[in-house]
C-alpha cells in the first residue's frame, strides 16, 4: 500500500456528467475539509464537453454546494481545493486526449516533484471503457515505473458473462489484475461494512453464525423511487443486474464468508470468492423455481399517484423488463448446507430500506404451555439504509399476572451511537484507492462467478419475454413473492 502522504494526480474521464457532479467531486471535497486526502494533489477532469478551467471549477463548487456532506466553510478553503482542479476537453475515444493528457500529468509532476502517482477514474458510459482502457496503454499512462498507477471502474462491469470477460481480458492485458478497482459503491456503506466487524470482532454470533441455529437469510433493497427519467438505461438493465448481480451478491459473500486468517485484502476476497464458488448453479429447468420477476405498475406512493413502468420516459410499451427480482440460493458448503438465502429487490416498493434479515431456528420445545405465546423466531437484523443500525428481535414477558410472551427489540442506531453523519460511500471507496487498498472492491475473477450465476436466469427471461406479473406501485412487490419465500416456513420481513 501506499503511503497516506503520497502526492497523486486523479484523472476522471467523464468529469463533466452527473456521477462527478454529485458524488465523486462532493466525495473529494469532503474528504479534503476533513482532512483526510493525502496532499499534494491535482484532480484532472476531462471531457467532450468544452469548458475552461474557471468554468469547470464553478460547475463543481454548485455540486459541492448542492451534495457534499461537508459544506463549504468560506471562499478561502474552497479556493485552495479548487487550484487543484484542471479540466482537459477531448473525444476519449481518439489519440489526441491522451497527449495533452499526459502533457498535463507531466507539468503537474515535475512543479511537485515526488513519485508520479496516478489514478483514472472511468465516469463514462461502459460503451467507452475498452477505447479509453487500449489508449491509455498506447500512450504509455498504464505504466507505473515512477509510482503506482490505478484505474477505476464503475459498474456495470459487462453486460453478461461474455462481455464481462472480454472486458476483463482486455483491461488486464493493458493494466495488472493489482492495479484494477472495480468499484461497486454499495461497499463503501458503513452498515455494509459493519458485518465484517459484528460477525469477526464479537464472540457472540460466530458460532452461531451456521446451518445449526440459522434457518434463512434475507437481503432486501426495496426503493420508492421508479426508474428516474432513465428508461432508456433500465430497459437494458433490469433489477437483476442493476442489484442483484453485483450489490446483493457482493452483502450475500460478506455475510456467508468464513472468517479469513487476517483482515488482509487478498485473503478477504479469496473468501468472497469462495462463496461465490460455492453457490449452487441454477439449472435452465430450474430457473423459474429459483428466480421470481415482476413489473410495477400505476399506484400510490406517499399518497401520491404514481405511474406504471410502461408508462415511463424511455420504456418500451410492450417492455418485459422487471422493475422487481428475487432469487433463492443455496450455498453448498459445510457452514450453510441446506440454509436458502432469499435476495429481492424492486422499485416503487412500499417502502425504502435496504437490509439484512438472519432468521434463526425456533426453539425445538415451547415450555410454556398457557397464556398468549409467541410464535415468531428471533431475527437478527442489519440495517443498511436508512436508520443504520442492528437489531436483535427476541421474545420476552410482558408485565402482569398472565404468561404473555411478545417480541422485543433490541436496538441500536449508528447516529443515536457515534453521532455525526457517515461519510459517503464514495468518500471511503476513492480514499481505499488512493492508498491502494482494494479490499472493497471486486476481483476481476469475483464478477465473472457472479455473471455465470445470473446468466441462465437472464437467458431463460430472455426466451420467455412476458407479459410479466404486476404489482401496484407502493406495494411489496408481486402476490407471488409471499409464497416464494413460504416454501421454507419464511415470510418476508417489511419494516
Amino acid at each position: 500500500m501506499s503511503s497516506s502522504d503520497d502526492p497523486f494526480s486523479l484523472v476522471i474521464f467523464g468529469a463533466s456528467g452527473d456521477l462527478a457532479h454529485r458524488k465523486l467531486i462532493p466525495a473529494l471535497w469532503s474528504l479534503y475539509a476533513a482532512r483526510t486526502l493525502p496532499e499534494p494533489f491535482t484532480i484532472i477532469g476531462t471531457g467532450r464537453t468544452e469548458m475552461s478551467d474557471q468554468a469547470f471549477r464553478d460547475k463543481l463548487r454548485e455540486g459541492v454546494k448542492q451534495f457534499a456532506r461537508l459544506k463549504v466553510p468560506n471562499d478561502n478553503v474552497w479556493g485552495r481545493f479548487a487550484s487543484s482542479l484542471v479540466y482537459v476537453p477531448g473525444d476519449p475515444t481518439g489519440p489526441d486526449l491522451y497527449g495533452r493528457l499526459r502533457e498535463a500529468l507531466d507539468v503537474v509532476e515535475r512543479r511537485r516533484g515526488g513519485p508520479a502517482n496516478r489514478l483514472y477514474y472511468l465516469s463514462t458510459p461502459p460503451s467507452l471503457y475498452d477505447d479509453i482502457t487500449r489508449q491509455l496503454g498506447k500512450a504509455g499512462l498504464a505504466a507505473d515505473e515512477r509510482g503506482w498507477t490505478r484505474i477505476i471502474i464503475e459498474k456495470p462491469f459487462g453486460h453478461d458473462l461474455r462481455s464481462a470477460q472480454e472486458l476483463n481480458e482486455l483491461v488486464t492485458s493493458v493494466f495488472r489484475e493489482e492495479q484494477v478497482y472495480r468499484i461497486d459503491h454499495y461497499l463503501g456503506k458503513e452498515t455494509v461494512q459493519n458485518v465484517l466487524a459484528l460477525r469477526f470482532a464479537n464472540g457472540i454470533f460466530e458460532p452461531l453464525w451456521n446451518r445449526n441455529h440459522v434457518a434463512e437469510v434475507q437481503f432486501t433493497v426495496a426503493e420508492t423511487v421508479g426508474v428516474e427519467g432513465r428508461g432508456g438505461y433500465y430497459e437494458e438493465a433490469g433489477a437483476l443486474r442493476d442489484m442483484i448481480q453485483n450489490h446483493l451478491l457482493q452483502v450475500m459473500c460478506l455475510v456467508a464468508m468464513e472468517p479469513p486468517v487476517t483482515f488482509d485484502p487478498q485473503a478477504v476476497r479469496d473468501e468472497k470468492s469462495k462463496v461465490m464458488q460455492a453457490v449452487r448453479p441454477i439449472a435452465p429447468e430450474r430457473v423459474d423455481a429459483s428466480a421470481l420477476r415482476a413489473q410495477y405498475g400505476a399506484g400510490f406512493i406517499d399518497n401520491r399517484q404514481a405511474p406504471g413502468y410502461l408508462q415511463e420516459k424511455g420504456v418500451k410499451p410492450d417492455s418485459a423488463t422487471e422493475t422487481y427480482a428475487a432469487l433463492r440460493l443455496q450455498i453448498d458448503n459445510w457452514r450453510w448446507a441446506g440454509v436458502p438465502f432469499y435476495l429481492q429487490t424492486g422499485k416503487r416498493m412500499a417502502k425504502r430500506v435496504s437490509e439484512i434479515v438472519i432468521r434463526f431456528h425456533r426453539t425445538p420445545h415451547m415450555i410454556f404451555r398457557r397464556g398468549e405465546i409467541s410464535a415468531n423466531p428471533n431475527l437478527l437484523v442489519i440495517r443498511i439504509q436508512p436508520d443504520e443500525g442492528i437489531s436483535l428481535i427476541v421474545d420476552a414477558k410482558e408485565p402482569g399476572p398472565d404468561l404473555k410472551i411478545s417480541p422485543v427489540t433490541l436496538e441500536f442506531k449508528y447516529q443515536e451511537v457515534f453521532g455525526g453523519e457517515p461519510p459517503e460511500a464514495y468518500e471511503r471507496l476513492l480514499l481505499d484507492a488512493i492508498h491502494g487498498d482494494p479490499t472493497l472492491y471486486s476481483r476481476g475473477d469475483w464478477i465473472e462467478q457472479a455473471w455465470r450465476l445470473t446468466q441462465p436466469i437472464l437467458d431463460h427471461w430472455a426466451r420467455t419475454p412476458g407479459p410479466l406479473p404486476g404489482y401496484e406501485a407502493g406495494a411489496w412487490g408481486p402476490a407471488d413473492a409471499d409464497a416464494f419465500i413460504a416454501r421454507d416456513g419464511g415470510t418476508w420481513r417489511r419494516p
